[in-house]
């Protein structure tokens, strides 16, 4: 999601002098659209948003941001987000310890690890489709979508920011190409595995029996 806002966010001249609340490379591309960035913990989010001394947060998706209580001091909430589609999880494990490891207890390790990255991603899913469904009937809550003005903005400033990163070092500079590789094979079966689909299934036909 894009976030919780206290005031209506039109395009990116909407940004200019918004204090908003996002760390990471995420706050950079909000700084090069006029915002002014502030870092804050999870807990300082809502009593900032409830005193003004910020107007707008980003923080995980509707089931956490409503745990959290965003909903209680922000009426718009916007979507969608550009900065994390998706929360890439991951286990570290020193090395030398894993080469000292069975190949067996490798793979149960794996397993696992595979096993509860679905389940999560299940959890979260059905979770926010809950959360979701719960704001939308609420009377003091508008779920808006940005205006493409702002989302072309947005973009284009991801694109500088991330090729600024992407070329400090050899190892960077490997990792950026790899990404943008990877985007360009991704986004063609994207819109024909998922966009379309996703299309097709926003058609008005009755589905399981139901008009």
């Amino acid at each position: 999601m894009g976030g919780w806002f206290t005031k209506e966010v039109t395009g990116p001249e909407s940004y200019v002098g918004l204090k908003y609340r996002m760390p990471g490379l995420g706050g950079e591309v909000l700084r090069r659209l006029g915002a002014v960035v502030v870092t804050l913990g999870g807990g300082e989010i809502v009593p900032a948003l409830r005193s003004g001394a910020i107007d707008a947060s980003e923080w995980i998706g509707p089931w956490s941001d409503t745990h959290l209580g965003l909903q209680k001091v922000s009426k718009f909430y916007y979507y969608p987000g550009f900065h994390e589609p998706g929360t890439g999880v991951a286990l570290g494990i020193n090395k030398m310890r894993w080469d000292n490891l069975s190949a067996e207890d490798r793979n149960i390790i794996t397993m696992v690890v595979n096993a509860e990255y679905t389940y999560s991603l299940a959890e979260f899913n059905t979770n926010n489709a809950k959360s979701l469904q719960e704001l939308s009937q609420d009377k003091n809550i508008e779920i808006r979508k940005f205006d493409d003005s702002l989302l072309q903005a947005l973009g284009k400033a991801s694109g500088e920011a991330m090729a600024e990163v992407g070329s400090k070092d050899p190892l960077t500079r490997r990792i950026y190409q790899s990404y943008i590789d990877f985007r360009s094979r991704c986004t063609p079966w994207s819109d024909i595995g998922e966009r379309s689909f996703l299309n097709a299934r926003g058609l008005p036909f009755p589905y399981g029996g139901r008009a």
